[in-house]
């Protein structure tokens, strides 16, 4: 039997690191949750910050749900930024998060992931990570600490899935039928999305947006949306707006606004 050594070599000295990509390393073999303590260095006053642990007890997903880290077989990771942005323009963080990981996952696998509105990546139109991104305001809005916390499900087996998700959520291993060493997908990761960042601080979401696009894999489908007030509303999905905010239009030729709730396929 193959151990974590044998196709991991990278991770394991990742494990060994203090720093990447030019900010403090900070690996635990567990937490609670990464978000939660990349927050509570932003309250402590800290610029930036990267968490990764090798599994959460209590990983968090988008609208209260739980995100299932087992031990040794996802990368679960956490960075603290303090970007110059403007308030209403943190939620775009989301979207340059999810394309961070699919250009990480297609430069470094040959994978071909896709997105769906607003924090879901997909291999084979099933979920295989997630995005959740946290923020703190400054008392002046100057300062906002946003903490984005990303799920990747690498060489997790189907067996560690839970049995309700399995018709849903897959891995890197399933889809690709090899394991994958994290310690090679990591730092292209934190790569990726440094630079996507630095590109939204210089007004240049249009063309993050442009990509993200090429990566839809709602565009032109059905979907159910649940709206934050329980309401079903199913339509064709329209794509993001120059804002990041979705748009379906319903079979009355009605087009709806979703900026939150949550969204399916029938």
């Amino acid at each position: 039997m193959k151990t974590e050594a044998d196709h991991e070599p990278r991770w394991r000295e990742l494990r060994r690191q203090d720093k990447l990509a030019g900010r403090r390393l900070r690996f635990l073999p567990d937490t609670d949750s990464t978000n939660q303590v990349a927050l509570e260095l932003a309250a402590a006053g800290e610029e930036q910050a990267l968490v990764v642990a090798e599994s959460q007890r209590r990983g968090r997903g988008r609208l209260a749900r739980s995100w299932h880290s087992p031990p040794g077989s996802g990368i679960y990771l956490s960075l603290l930024y303090r970007p110059r942005l403007a308030p209403a323009d943190l939620a775009k963080l989301t979207l340059a998060a999810g394309l961070a990981v699919c250009l990480a996952l297609e430069q470094t696998t040959g994978a071909q992931p896709g997105l769906k509105w607003p924090n879901d990546v997909l291999l084979e139109e099933k979920k295989c990570g997630g995005i959740l991104c946290e923020c703190r305001l400054a008392q002046d809005d100057n300062a906002a600490a946003v903490v984005v916390g990303i799920g990747l499900n690498v060489n997790t087996e189907a067996a560690q899935i839970p049995p309700e998700l399995r018709e849903r959520a897959t891995s890197l291993f399933l889809a690709t039928g090899r394991r994958w060493d994290r310690g090679l997908l990591l730092p292209a990761l934190v790569e990726e999305l440094d630079a996507l960042v630095a590109e939204l601080e210089e007004g240049r979401f249009p063309a993050i947006l442009a990509a993200w696009r090429r990566r839809d894999a709602l565009l032109g489908r059905e979907l159910n949306w649940l709206t934050p007030t329980g309401t079903m509303v199913r339509g064709i999905a329209l794509g993001p707006d120059a804002a990041g905010i979705l748009h379906i239009r319903d079979s009355q030729g009605r087009v709806h606004e979703v900026m939150s709730g949550d969204i399916s396929l029938p």
